[in-house]
């Protein structure tokens, strides 16, 4: 069964935008776009005051409307359109469960439900097992085109970031598009240094050359996979989400892994996806990994 890419909007400039991106990326991965629109009935937050009837027609006006616009841009696409009279969040989260990717406006508050950066938005981007992409009011669509690279962040063992270089390099294969893949790195404390960490950075010459090698390590599978892809290694001291920032102004999208598991309270998406989601400018992809 094919996975749609579903996007999930609430009648603001933010998820209009959403729904541009989406559909230009199911064309390029030659998959259907679902439209989506969870809402809940919340009086206070609407114009249409307290009837239902009222509210479900504004929201089925919204989807239909959203499915006519990019359905004009892009003819030939297959695009479907629901309102669900559920709750956001688990009905959200439950659409990415069955998509290839789940879209959502950032910093969208419409008459509804806002979705980001508010706590709807980072709920779905916590407890999603797809990836979600947040894209905000200003999307660029001549930036994908402008030799803009898929920016996507490296950290830990080759394994810990498999998802999001899987998930870029897929992008920038069938967007023509070349990949950077950046490894931030900082001076340890001082106790965490062990006999067997000292031998390995004398092995490799240093922390810097260690994180090259690191780097390196880690993109050799998806290079051997997609060697059509241009890479550029790029390994900076610094934290990662100010590392990731600083070459934000050349990403049409940037990719950051987030890692699956539950908080104590609620859910977490992560200090560098957060920072990037409230600072980068363009689209931001969050790929959730074990």
């Amino acid at each position: 069964m094919t996975r749609p890419i579903t996007v999930g909007i609430d009648g603001s400039p933010e998820s209009l935008a959403a729904v541009a991106w989406a559909g230009r990326e199911a064309v390029r991965r030659g998959l259907p776009l679902r439209v989506v629109h969870a809402w809940e009935r919340r009086a206070a937050d609407l114009p249409v005051g307290d009837d239902h009837e009222a509210q479900a027609e504004w929201a089925g006006q919204a989807v239909r409307d959203a499915g006519r616009t990019v359905e004009e841009r892009h003819p030939g696409l297959s695009v479907t359109t629901e309102v669900l009279d559920t709750e956001a969040v688990p009905t959200l989260v439950a659409e990415a469960d069955g998509a290839e990717l789940l879209v959502l406006g950032s910093r969208g508050h419409g008459a509804i439900v806002g979705f980001l950066l508010g706590s709807v938005g980072q709920q779905v981007i916590g407890e999603a097992v797809r990836p979600v992409v947040v894209v905000r009011a200003e999307d660029r669509p001549e930036a994908e085109a402008a030799g803009h690279e898929i920016v996507v962040g490296q950290q830990g063992e080759p394994d810990d970031s498999a998802a999001a270089l899987r998930f870029a390099f897929e992008t920038a294969a069938a967007r023509g598009a070349g990949v950077r893949v950046v490894r931030a790195w900082s001076l340890p404390p001082l106790y965490a240094y062990s006999p067997g960490s000292l031998k390995l950075l004398d092995e490799a010459g240093g922390l810097e050359p260690y994180e090259k090698k690191a780097l390196a390590d880690a993109v050799a599978p998806w290079r051997e996979r997609f060697p059509g892809v241009p890479v550029t290694e790029h390994t900076e001291m610094g934290s990662a989400g100010q590392v990731l920032l600083s070459v934000a102004d050349r990403a049409q999208l940037m990719v950051v892994g987030r890692r699956v598991s539950r908080a104590a309270v609620g859910t977490r998406i992560g200090s560098v996806a957060h920072a990037v989601m409230h600072h980068a400018h363009c689209p931001v992809a969050v790929v959730p990994h074990p």
